[in-house]
């Protein structure tokens, strides 16, 4: 079994939290309130910017071309995805300027960025890789083909397309990560803060 796969199971705890969330439970059956997905849209604005940054602090530390390759094309899909965040925000009139980040978005963005600036690459990787397969776990786990206000935003993660990006990332962690304690803390660490986020959201 590779890293990656190994880190996934032994986070099987907080992945059924999250499912079981009420932010995402709000999500699937459509009866999230309108004001608390807009929140969550401008908070996740502004993680994904970290979110870009830490990638850009990867790819300067990639050893070989591949790597660095790769790490350029994850952070063009921030790019997409920020794309995504602006045409949520011109359809449900959502301000994304001057976004204040609620303690749990400081949180995990502090976090994203002092493993981007301090540790090692692998730690790097564990960091980041839960955001991407867990979302692409949740978009999976739902249906795609439900309607209602945000049967995009599922379709949207449950697209094969988004799956493959998720998995590129779990490459690169399981070519330049080992199992040792500081990698699996990281990935703990960041699968905690995902669900922290989830529950930040529903609270408003």
């Amino acid at each position: 079994m590779s890293l990656s796969a190994r880190l996934w199971e032994a986070n099987a705890d907080i992945v059924a939290e999250v499912l079981d969330n009420a932010f995402v439970r709000g999500i699937a059956d459509g009866s999230l309130e309108r004001n608390l997905f807009a929140g969550y849209v401008a908070q996740d604005a502004f993680f994904l910017e970290s979110f870009a940054r830490a990638y850009a602090s990867a790819l300067v530390r990639s050893p070989d071309t591949a790597s660095l390759l790769t790490f350029a094309d994850l952070l063009a899909g921030v790019r997409e995805e920020l794309g995504l965040h602006a045409s949520y925000a011109a359809q449900w009139d959502i301000d994304m300027a001057g976004v204040q980040p609620a303690a749990a978005t400081l949180a995990y963005t502090e976090f994203l960025l002092a493993t981007a600036s301090t540790a090692g690459l692998g730690v790097i990787c564990a960091a980041m890789t839960p955001c991407m397969r867990l979302y692409a776990h949740i978009g999976s786990t739902l249906d795609a083909d439900a309607a209602g206000p945000y049967a995009q935003w599922v379709q949207t993660y449950a697209d094969p397309g988004f799956d493959e990006v998720a998995t590129l990332l779990e490459r690169l962690l399981d070519q330049h990560g080992q199992d040792t304690p500081a990698v699996r803390a990281a990935y703990r660490r960041a699968m905690r803060l995902e669900l922290e986020f989830f529950t930040a959201a529903y609270r408003g």
